[in-house]
């Protein structure tokens, strides 16, 4: 199977994988919209993985520039196989700062990946997109968040069975992934010092986090299970 065709079922496993993902897009849309007063001009989209999101917001603003941050060599080569001409594909790693990246974005998006950070590496990813964004720019972090005073351990966010059912989709995916050897190993090099971080906090923390990295405003926009996304934004 070639690296196009494995991108899109990373799509619909993925889709499984975060509930409600396509009312979580129009959010993204509908803040970006609404903070820039109209199509947003640059984007930068952090872990974009196989650039699934990053093709999406890139097809709904065809002027836009849409920049795909990620490390994940095998992701990597998916995003690069699929997303249009107006998405830029960078290969960095969030944690070493700062992100070769020019500033002044109207837009971030980090869907599903604070959660491979450490508490303090996603405190300075917050305080990495307040200067990469343009005043009147917004930041939406989506990932495991629970509601405020519930627990933020892995252990203590038990999925449903649906969600048990995707997280194991999402492992047999990975398992299964043919024809990609070469990438595969340049992937274990890659991570072979990185273990994901698997950090859980709740929305008061990560609106905390926000206002701390210099967002005045911050909270919760989108909400499905476990799963919430974050907005916060630069004035």
């Amino acid at each position: 199977m070639t690296t196009a065709l494995w991108r899109d079922t990373w799509a619909t496993v993925m889709g499984g994988f975060v509930p409600g993902l396509a009312e979580l897009e129009r959010t993204v849309h509908v803040a970006a919209e609404a903070a820039a007063g109209g199509p947003p001009r640059r984007v930068l989209d952090l872990g974009g993985g196989p650039g699934v999101l990053a093709e999406r917001m890139a097809r709904r603003w065809p002027a836009a520039e849409v920049t795909l941050l990620d490390i994940d060599p095998v992701l990597l080569a998916m995003a690069r196989a699929g997303v249009p001409a107006n998405v830029t594909v960078v290969e960095a790693d969030l944690t070493a700062q700062p992100w070769p990246l020019p500033g002044a974005y109207d837009l971030i998006t980090a869907v599903m990946t604070v959660h491979y950070l450490t508490s303090a590496q996603a405190a300075d990813a917050y305080a990495a997109a307040w200067r990469a964004l343009a005043p009147g720019g917004v930041l939406i972090v989506a990932d495991l968040m629970p509601e405020d005073g519930l627990p933020g351990l892995m252990g203590a966010l038990e999925p449903g069975p649906e969600e048990a059912a995707a997280e194991l989709a999402w492992a047999e995916w990975w398992a299964n992934l043919e024809g990609l050897e070469a990438l595969l190993h340049e992937r274990a090099l890659t991570f072979r010092d990185k273990s994901p971080a698997e950090f859980v906090a709740s929305a008061g923390w990560h609106a905390a986090a926000a206002r701390r990295a210099g967002f005045a405003e911050a909270g919760v926009v989108w909400r499905c299970g476990r799963h919430a996304a974050l907005a916060a934004v630069r004035t």
